[in-house]
């Protein structure tokens, strides 16, 4: 169980928050209570649980202090609805669809002698108060991370993010996962597997051992970025910084994490800012593709097996076990395809003595069978959107008119919606980014409007 101290930062969180939005620029105060809560704070279970609200935990506390800080102080700055028509009925898609759920879910659901509970009115409410502080990053972002330099700070947060806590990752690599211990008095996850190949993954404050890989990845490629973007001599500072953060990435022995590293490392030190456009293009179809070929069964898995077990056995089987839950659990899902099951665990398979027999991993079959293809859509829409616009509104363009960050964050998103199919790594800073990119795409638009301001303003940065 959390002790006391573990509650303690969750209370004192909020004046924490309050004093960095009224000592820095609001985007800037945005970038760092949201991101060091995710990085100090302690992880679920931790947290407070009132009646007709989501659990107020290190996801929803900043979100909810951010917005009212910047309702105080920057009210007359912020819209809460995106200027784009999609974007617009996305947020409010996301937000609504909740009482659709709960609606078509009023019913009890039976495994043999064994019920689920029906949805009431009232989790329709804490689902949608939910989902409305799951965005609040996004919506924030949106109005307060809008320019050329807005993104160079974002990416400067997630460089700096994973250099400092790349220390503490050492140190669990070197003496097991126990700051969490230490710290906050409990152990987050399942400590098994944080065992892998013959030593153990770091975890810190976050949920798992993948959640701190792929901070060290983004570290990583966000330190390509800035040296691509430096003078020379300059630059030779954070190659050694990316090779350094390359090495804790390898010591956090998660595959695919590594894999993203390696594989967009080169791209986004070699690629011009276009071509690293076209690619995230590319990429957000893929994902959006995805389920489509799932629920068709047309996604090639037997190749897919064949080519992990060549790598390793063990990982293969890993897969083979995600990809079997998927199958049944996209069976499950499109028995109510539309506004999907729930909550109360009711988008899962039980046995005769109500114990759960699947396994959710990725985001997007939770996401498909809690709320469905218009929960899947409205999610994952408002997370690929930004790419879509960014892409479109670059298009043509001078290259060096794009700022190098552009491309740069733009992989970094890309690489966490990718990787939203085998894992649920989704954080306040996706949803912070997402916001950015999405309010640097409106202004994109806004410059190539006829009008005094030219293009280069947004594009060009300095």
């Amino acid at each position: 169980m959390p002790n006391a101290f573990a509650s303690l930062m969750l209370v004192l969180w909020p004046v924490i928050s309050v004093w960095l939005f009224v000592r820095l620029s609001p985007g800037r105060a945005l970038i760092a209570s949201l991101v060091a809560a995710y990085l100090i704070l302690p992880p679920p279970p931790a947290g407070f649980d009132f009646p007709l609200m989501p659990p107020l935990t290190k996801e929803t506390i900043p979100s909810l202090v951010a917005l009212l800080a910047c309702l105080v102080l920057h009210r007359g700055r912020i819209r809460f609805l995106p200027d784009h028509p999609v974007a617009k009925a996305l947020v409010v898609i996301f937000i609504a669809s909740p009482l659709a759920t709960v609606l078509t879910n009023m019913d009890p659901v039976y495994f043999d002698r064994n019920a689920l509970p029906a949805l009431r009115f009232r989790e329709a409410i804490a689902l949608m108060v939910n989902q409305a502080l799951l965005i609040t990053p996004l919506l924030l972002a949106r109005n307060f991370l809008r320019s050329d330099g807005d993104l160079k700070d974002l990416l400067w947060a997630v460089f700096l993010g994973a250099m400092i806590y790349s220390l503490p990752m050492l140190l669990e690599v070197r003496l097991s996962p126990q700051l969490n211990i230490w710290v906050y008095g409990y152990f987050q996850h399942s400590f098994e597997q944080m065992i892998r190949d013959g030593g153990f993954r770091p975890i810190v404050f976050l949920y798992h051992g993948l959640w701190a890989a792929f901070l060290a990845m983004s570290g990583l490629l966000a330190a390509v970025t800035i040296a691509r973007s430096e003078p020379t001599r300059r630059a030779v500072a954070w190659w050694v910084c990316a090779i350094y953060l390359m090495g804790v990435l390898v010591l956090c022995k998660s595959m695919a994490s590594i894999l993203y590293g390696f594989a967009f490392a080169p791209a986004i030190a070699f690629l011009t800012t276009r071509m690293q456009m076209h690619l995230a293009l590319a990429l957000v179809l893929l994902v959006l593709a995805y389920p489509v070929l799932k629920a068709g069964d047309a996604v090639p898995e037997d190749r897919i097996l064949e080519l992990a077990e060549g790598v390793d056995a063990e990982r293969a089987n890993s897969l083979r076990f995600r990809l079997d839950n998927e199958n049944v659990l996209m069976d499950r899902a499109m028995e109510r395809p539309f506004f999907g099951w729930g909550s109360w665990g009711r988008n899962h398979i039980y046995d005769a003595s109500g114990t759960i027999l699947t396994t959710t991993d990725g985001r997007w079959i939770i996401t498909m069978g809690v709320y469905g293809w218009v929960g899947f859509l409205a999610e994952f829409g408002l997370l690929t959107l930004p790419i879509l616009l960014l892409w479109r509104r670059t298009t043509g363009v001078v290259s060096g008119a794009i700022p190098p960050w552009l491309g740069g964050l733009a992989l970094i998103h890309v690489i966490n919606v990718i990787d939203l199919l085998p894992n649920a790594t989704i954080t306040p800073m996706t949803w912070l980014i997402a916001g950015a990119l999405l309010g640097y795409g409106e202004e994109v638009q806004l410059a190539r409007k006829p009008g005094p301001a030219p293009l280069r303003t947004i594009l060009g940065g300095r």
